[in-house]
């Protein structure tokens, strides 16, 4: 099964993205950390959002396997733009809580999760993915 999507985007940082079919367009706007308006969104954040949920897709396939309540789980993804020798670089925080659990049970489902998960697959050697079970 493959499944293919596309968006489109003019105007860099600082233009309008949005996708090939219509459903989602955004405004986007370089963070004010970085000399932007920050009036928008940015490709930090649209990555942020994709890595939690789909993560989080990763924990609720898992999740049974190891005796969680996968539908319980929060996922926060915390993406850092650094800027340095001139150029950029990402790096990613995945913090994960299923209310309740047993933390050892969490942290074996999270790493589980992280060799399955798309995004870490696609991220890893390229950039540090820090996973902390909270």
């Amino acid at each position: 099964m493959a499944y293919v999507t596309s968006a489109t985007t003019k105007g860099g940082r600082n233009g309008r993205a949005m996708l090939d079919n219509g459903a989602l367009a955004l405004a986007m706007a370089a963070p004010k950390e970085i000399g932007g308006a920050g009036d928008g969104h940015n490709p930090e954040q649209l990555f942020a959002l994709g890595y939690s949920a789909c993560f989080g897709q990763a924990i609720l396939v898992l999740a049974k396997k190891h005796e969680l309540d996968g539908q319980a789980a929060k996922i926060t993804c915390e993406v850092t733009l650094d800027q340095k020798d001139g150029g950029f670089s990402l790096s990613a925080e995945l913090k994960v809580s299923i209310p309740g659990a047993d933390k050892d049970k969490v942290t074996a489902l999270v790493e589980e999760a992280h060799t399955i998960c798309p995004y870490s697959k696609a991220t890893k050697g390229n950039m540090p993915v820090k996973l902390t079970v909270i």
